[in-house]
């Protein structure tokens, strides 16, 4: 079953086409990239799957369930329940601890049961590489660190798709490769399909996988780097 299905979608923003005739597949458990130069729409697309931004004409499915043509309120709220999003600047509340982070996503998705909280917390921490930084608040950590808690946030709730926008944009090389090694890992592991912007070629070729190019209005799907 594919997670995200795009047949000839046109995206626009106030009357100005970003994109148009769109059409890509991403399966359950794929890796994606999107590329292209800045201004190109890479963003505006991943906006429309989680229904930040409206789709013009096309047929867009997510989850071979949710009409983003057509979807209702209820529809997107469940909708955005299955999805993961990592941005490039981490967006955490720097007024509380890390756990307090994540508990704080899973209360408001509507994890009741504190134990259950608990050991979910524990888990993507441990996922994450760190078991041991639950107390401390997001001033208290490295970059990567911080990139690291919001890839936990973004899995919490165990979506069955990840939108990466950027996610090693403010790292150096060193911190944005283990972030790439992880982020891999995660997809193959938990089976979670993962659609991924980045300028930086050299994860293309370090870590394999499809490549759709956002250039003059159109999408194209290029051959997998090796």
């Amino acid at each position: 079953m594919p997670v995200v299905e795009y047949k000839n979608v046109d995206i626009q923003i106030d009357s100005k086409i970003i994109l148009e005739n769109v059409t890509f597949t991403l399966g359950e458990g794929e890796f994606a990239y999107i590329v292209g130069t800045v201004g190109s729409g890479k963003s505006t697309l991943l906006k429309t799957i989680y229904g930040e931004v409206d789709i013009e004409d096309g047929d867009a499915l997510v989850f071979d369930k949710y009409d983003l043509f057509d979807i209702s309120n209820k529809e997107l709220q469940e909708l955005r329940r299955n999805i993961g999003i990592v941005f490039q600047d981490f967006q955490l509340l720097t007024d509380r601890s890390v756990h307090d982070n994540l508990d704080f996503v899973l209360r408001c998705t509507g994890w009741k049961d504190k134990v259950a909280r608990e050991m979910r917390i524990q888990e993507v921490l441990h996922l994450v590489d760190l078991p041991q930084k639950g107390y401390k608040r997001p001033h208290e950590l490295s970059g990567g660190e911080q990139q690291r808690v919001v890839i936990a946030r973004a899995i919490l709730n165990r979506p069955a798709l990840l939108l990466a926008d950027e996610p090693t944009g403010n790292l150096d090389n060193a911190t944005g490769d283990y972030i790439m090694n992880l982020l891999h890992t995660i997809s193959r592991e938990e089976k979670m399909a993962v659609l991924m912007i980045t300028h930086n070629e050299q994860w293309l070729r370090d870590y394999p996988a499809t490549i759709y190019r956002c250039a003059d209005r159109k999408i194209t799907n290029e051959s997998i780097v090796r």
